[in-house]
């Protein structure tokens, strides 16, 4: 197991359980406690954690931990979605992706789709997006054209906000706008925790024709504090075959095509 594994299984314990001692860690992740105590040091020193006498407890941060500290969470699932809903996508569209863990694997998937890289001379597909680790990755496919929004970046997520993304968005028209959220509530809608994310995912979906939101099953039935966008506004849900049975029916009731993968 890596550090940065160790590291994010680490950080979710203390986000369920508030506080941890080394040696209760050190069997929860099968190392030895010189390793924790030596994880526990690193993770306090990024202010991901605060070091107690022999444990740690949870830092105010923890409940967003930054996107690097994510990616091995239901790692398997969010490739699973992402290869789905980027086969959604048809060559030539233009789409708009938000920030996170699952969008980003969902631009992995459209970098890389056989029938893009080998398009001929010209433009295979235009992403418009607010996260620059995103655009990092695709600017170097030719056979994208890799459209970025203004903004201020935020640290955990690598997404613009502001005034500056919202007004860029607001000049363009998207095809499909695919959204990673932190939940999915039957009443209040598709959400995430930082309003100024939520702002911007929300003129995304604004312009879009379709809204493809992609979550795994944890985010499901969840709230978070600012909506993105309401129920009737999703065309699409791409989640995990461990989403609920009954939650499926009833978003699928609403007029929504779930797709678990």
């Amino acid at each position: 197991m890596g550090s940065h594994e160790r590291w994010t299984r680490l950080l979710d314990a203390l986000s369920e359980r508030g506080r941890i001692e080394v040696g209760e860690a050190a069997e929860l992740l099968g190392v030895s406690p010189a390793t924790i105590r030596r994880d526990m040091e690193e993770l306090a020193r990024q202010q991901l954690l605060t070091r107690t006498r022999g444990g740690a407890v949870l830092s105010g941060v923890a409940y967003d931990l930054p996107l690097r500290y994510k990616t091995g969470r239901k790692a398997g699932e969010k490739q699973r979605i992402a290869r789905a809903a980027a086969g959604l996508v048809p060559p030539g569209a233009v789409v708009g992706l938000n920030g996170g863990t699952t969008s980003s694997e969902v631009a992995r998937e459209l970098a890389t789709r056989a029938d893009l890289a080998d398009h001929a001379a010209g433009t295979a597909l235009t992403i418009v997006t607010n996260a620059i680790n995103i655009a990092n990755e695709l600017a170097v496919r030719p056979h994208v054209k890799t459209v970025v929004t203004g903004g201020v970046a935020r640290p955990n997520s690598y997404e613009l906000t502001g005034p500056l993304a919202t007004s860029v968005l607001q000049e363009l028209s998207l095809d499909y706008a695919i959204l990673g959220v932190n939940a999915v509530d039957l009443v209040f809608g598709a959400a995430t925790h930082d309003e100024g994310e939520a702002s911007v995912n929300r003129a995304m979906a604004d312009r879009a024709d379709k809204v493809i939101v992609v979550a795994d099953s944890t985010k499901l039935g969840q709230r978070a504090f600012a909506r993105v966008c309401t129920i009737a506004e999703i065309s699409v849900l791409v989640t995990d075959r461990d989403a609920p049975d009954e939650l499926v029916e009833q978003l699928t009731g609403q007029g929504i095509d779930v797709l678990c993968v």
